[in-house]
Parts: structure tokens; sequence; C-alpha cells
């Protein structure tokens, strides 16, 4: 009779995991299949379920290998599947551990670039309506490339070319490899850091997706948005976007044509000038001229009416001047009649209209006082005696108290 050998349920997961273990077929296995089950924990470990028409396996991929993902997978994403299978003991299940994932028929870059692609749109990154205009004739440049290779000697060449008198700072940066996201986005916000920097060109020349990878990541897209002057996006060639092509302020199709875009070319600056100058002189002597006509119209509307005027007023002044003369003739024949009344009165109490009727004044020779009374002079004193023609004279010979009426009475 054969002796039975009785397995523990742990031991006989223990020797199918042993036996997976010393497979190699099964230590580096592709594996193509749906996704299912997707749940990212937040431990970092992503865990996923791969599935058929037939049949489903379970999978996990853990937190060091799932943070270099460049696409986010996705429930019913058809992918294909690195790793090596092993028993979970504890459940007694084997799983796939997944050392890589990428999409099955397109690639993971291509996806990734689509996923941002949507997100950024989705949160307004691209609106036009938040697209600055750029400077026309700016007077510092920034620019955010690789100091090594053809590209930013170009772009110098072109801009000094065009523009002599246009400062330019550059921020050095790695444009492709794990660092260059990190040293592009710093460049970017040294160059805002600096308040006469007015634009900036962000940018290297031609490639694959996989060399242009560092304008597709966020940190960059992030950069270029949070940047307080317009950029340029000048990546690769001109069938190339990226996403910094979305975010940017512009898009130029390649970094020569950015250093042509960003500043007018000073040939055509002085040709524009003395274009200008010339039609500005010509619209001043022709605006001279219309003026000039003008005046002459207007000095001679206001010559006729000027005429016109003073021969109204002419007329109104001969008018006002027949009116005063005869307001004047009869003011002053009134005023003689008044006078000739007051004169007349006035005569009638004037003393020398007594004297004409015979009378006489007499005053003291030397106080010149009139004499009323005998007392107010003596025998000798002498006195004057006012006629109504001429006057005497005299020396008192005699004083006589009585009134000489009285006596001739």
């Amino acid at each position: 009779m054969l002796t039975r050998r009785i397995f523990s349920v742990g031991e006989l997961t223990s020797y199918l995991a042993s036996l997976m273990e010393q497979d190699p077929l099964l230590q580096n296995v592709w594996v193509r299949g749906e996704v299912s089950n997707l749940r990212l924990h937040s431990s970092g470990h992503l865990y996923l379920t791969l599935k058929d028409s037939t049949s489903t396996m379970r999978c996990v991929m853990f937190r060091s290998r799932a943070a270099r993902l460049t696409f986010a997978p996705q429930n019913g994403m058809r992918v294909l599947a690195r790793g090596y299978v092993a028993v979970f003991e504890r459940d007694g299940q084997y799983q796939l551990y997944l050392e890589e994932l990428q999409p099955d028929g397109v690639g993971a870059l291509f996806i990734a670039f689509q996923q941002l692609k949507q997100r950024l749109s989705e949160e307004g990154l691209f609106e036009p309506a938040r697209k600055r205009p750029l400077p026309w004739l700016p007077r510092k440049i920034g620019i955010v490339t690789s100091p090594q290779g053809a590209v930013l000697q170009d772009m110098l060449t072109i801009i000094r070319r065009r523009c002599p008198g246009v400062d330019i700072v550059v921020a050095p940066a790695a444009v492709q490899g794990e660092l260059a996201p990190a040293q592009i986005a710093g460049g970017l916000a040294r160059l805002n850091e600096l308040p006469d920097v007015e634009v900036i060109i962000v940018g290297r020349g031609g490639g694959s997706l996989e060399e242009l990878w560092a304008f597709n990541t966020e940190e960059v897209a992030r950069a270029i948005f949070q940047s307080r002057v317009p950029v340029i996006s000048a990546v690769g060639h001109e069938t190339d976007y990226t996403i910094a092509d979305w975010v940017a302020d512009c898009r130029a199709p390649t970094p020569s044509a950015a250093a042509e875009l960003v500043v007018p070319n000073i040939t055509d600056l002085y040709a524009r000038l003395t274009d200008l100058q010339i039609r500005l002189g010509r619209g001043i002597r022709w605006q001279l001229a219309k003026q000039r006509q003008n005046l002459i119209s207007l000095a001679n509307q206001a010559s006729l009416v000027l005429q016109q005027t003073v021969k109204q007023q002419r007329q109104q002044l001969t008018h006002l001047e027949r009116q005063l003369r005869s307001n004047m003739a009869g003011f002053l024949a009134r005023k003689g009649a008044i006078l000739k009344v007051l004169t007349g009165r006035l005569e009638a109490l004037s003393p020398l209209g007594i004297l004409s009727r015979g009378y006489s004044i007499c005053r003291d020779y030397y106080s010149q006082t009139i004499i009323r009374a005998s007392h107010q002079t003596a025998v000798g004193g002498r006195v004057e005696v006012i006629l109504h023609r001429g006057g005497l004279i005299c020396k008192v010979e005699e004083v006589k108290e009585e009134p000489w009426c009285q006596k001739n009475m």
C-alpha cells in the first residue's frame, strides 16, 4: 500500500509558489489584456485586474514602479503588462506583479499627452481669452533653452540682426531628460523675477516625442501659465505640437520663427517711418491749404458781416445823433426859459438893480465894512461910495444922527 503524503494548505501553496519562482518564463512575462477593477491605494500601490474573453488575472504594481508611469491607466483600456508571476500565499491566488505597463497599440507618451492635454484644457489653461498680445517692440527679451547647440545662437543672431538695440537675457536649462522640466520651469520663474523682461521665448530644436517630452509635462505647462509676461513657445519643427504650445500666449513653428516674431525688423521700421514722415508732411500741407481756404472764406464772410454791421451801426448812430440834437434843443429851450425867469428874479433882487435906480452903497474905506448907520463912522473918516457906474472916495465932514429922510420931511 502506497504511503500517502498529506499537505497542509500553506505547504501546498508554498510548493506552488516555489514552482512558479523556478520557472524563468513566469519571472519575466508579457501579458495583453483589458484593465478592470482599477484602484490606486493611499500607499501609492496600484491594483487592477487584467481580463480577456476567457479569463481574468489579478495584478499589482508597487508604488516605486507606479510613480514612473507616463500615463494614467483607466478601466477598459487595453494594455501590455510585463512582470513576474507569484503566489500571494495569504489568499492562495497567483498574481502578476507588474514591472512595466504601456498602452496596447498606442504609445504611452501619446496617451499621457492626450490625457494631460484634456485635463489642462478643462481647467482653462488653453483658453484664447487669457492669451496676451506680444509687445510690439520689447526692450528686453528672455530666452529659456539649452546654452549648447545652434538653436540659441540662431535666435540671438536673428534678433540682433533685426533689432540690434534689444537686450537679451538667457536662462540656461536642459531641454530633454529627467531634469529638463524642473530646469525649464525654474528658468521661467527666474526671468519673471526680472522687472524689465517684457516677453519670454521657451523652446528647443526638433526631435522625437521622447526628446520633446519635457515640453509636454504639467510642470512646464503650469510655469508658462503662471508667467506674468507673455510667453512664446518655439519647440521643434513646424509639425511638432506640445502642451507648451497650447498654454503659451503665442506658438512659433520653430525657434528661428520665434526670433523673427518677437521683434520687428529695424530696416522695415526705418522704411515705415520714412513713409509715415512723407505721408505726415503731405497731410500737414493738405490740412494747411484746406484751413487757409477756410480762413479766407471765413474772412470774406466776416468782412461782409462786418460791413453790414458797420452800416447798421452808422445808421443807428445817425438816428441817435438826430434824437440827441432834438432832445438837446428842447432841453436847452426849457432851461433857457427857466434861466430867463430866474435871471429876471435875480436882477430884481440884485444890488446892481437898486444902484441903477439912483441908490448907492457906502462902506468904510479901510475895513470895507458896509455902513448902514451914521454912528459907524466919524468926522474925518474916509468912506467909499459905490454908484451904479463907478464910485467915490469921500471924507466925512459931518455926521448926522437923524435919518435924512425924517429931516427932509
